[in-house]
């Protein structure tokens, strides 16, 4: 069996992609050139940095550091501003990939506006964030579930164009629950599970110091660190989410085997960030060849015939 003989093709929302991995919002995915390298790589849609309603510079310098098995950030949405990417999106339709717009207002007024807009736009897809931990005074929407369900009732009602959130990790059975129950509520396409893990305290014991400057040392933990905590979200909520809205499994994919884990667990699709961060766009052709290569070497055609499959003892 020879890799080009592998299906690692997926659907989200009755949107195809050619395979199984996208980049995730955050790396590389600001500017008009760096989507545009997006475009051109192997990454099978075209993911957008989250964007407000107006441009913001982040937070201070410096704001992300890499580590032993994957990074810490505090970026602080630095983006162009909602509108910039609203103006880009007939330009980044020419390469004809999908296009996924990632939405991050600082309040349910400032996704209201902007959703409204990009369901007029020529966006494939709209990823609303309601798990940002870097945003000084501005708490996750994704762990106030009264409103979540708010914000889910308002951005819901604004056009057809398939819709979904990214959550922040949760650790408690009840919280998936009852985030699992709202969800339901709501014509919501898709979720992506999990965005970093706020909060987290990195120190250099040589210089007596935290490594990053905002929130006095404070931020989003990524990369290998996080993929246990990603596959446990995305395994639990595949079984508490009806088998129509779809999931991106986010957190720790450096390799095919991480891909792979997730396709057991239940995931749709992977986004891919800390490695895309590091590697850059090539990280996206290896890891859907690696990826072919398992399915290959355990006798799968076809990613369908994993999806879910995972084992229990």
């Amino acid at each position: 069996m020879t890799l080009q003989q592998i299906n690692t093709s997926s659907t989200i929302a009755e949107v195809n992609l050619s395979n199984y991995i996208i980049n995730a919002s955050g790396p590389r995915c600001t500017t008009e050139d760096e989507l545009i390298n997006l475009a051109q790589s192997d990454s099978a849609a075209i993911m957008t940095k989250s964007c407000t309603l107006l441009p913001r510079s982040g937070n201070p310098e410096p704001r992300y550091q890499t580590l032993e098995h994957g990074s810490v950030q505090s970026m602080g949405l630095p983006n162009l501003g909602y509108q910039a990417y609203l103006d880009m999106l007939p330009r980044l339709k020419q390469y004809n990939k999908p296009v996924i717009v990632s939405i991050s207002g600082l309040s349910i007024s400032d996704n209201v506006e902007m959703v409204s807009k990009f369901q007029q736009s020529e966006a494939d897809l709209l990823e609303v964030n309601f798990s940002c931990p870097n945003v000084p005074g501005k708490p996750q929407l994704g762990y106030d579930f009264e409103q979540t369900e708010k914000a889910l009732a308002a951005i819901t009602k604004l056009g057809d164009k398939p819709l979904g959130i990214k959550l922040p990790a949760y650790f408690d059975m009840n919280h998936f629950e009852t985030v699992a129950n709202i969800l339901k509520k709501f014509p919501i396409k898709f979720i992506s599970s999990i965005n970093s893990i706020g909060n987290t305290l990195v120190i250099d014991a040589d210089t007596e110091s935290t490594i990053i400057k905002p929130n006095s040392g404070l931020g989003g933990l990524c990369g290998s660190y996080i993929k246990p905590i990603g596959l446990a979200n995305v395994r639990t909520f595949r079984s508490l989410l009806p088998k129509e809205i779809c999931i991106f499994g986010v957190g720790g994919v450096y390799t095919g085997i991480d891909a792979f884990e997730y396709l057991l667990a239940g995931a749709d699709a992977v986004q891919v960030a800390t490695c895309y961060q590091e590697q850059g766009s090539e990280c996206f052709t290896r890891l859907n060849n690696e990826l072919s290569t398992i399915l290959a070497s355990k006798g799968y055609k076809d990613i369908n015939e994993v999806k879910g499959k995972l084992q229990t003892i």
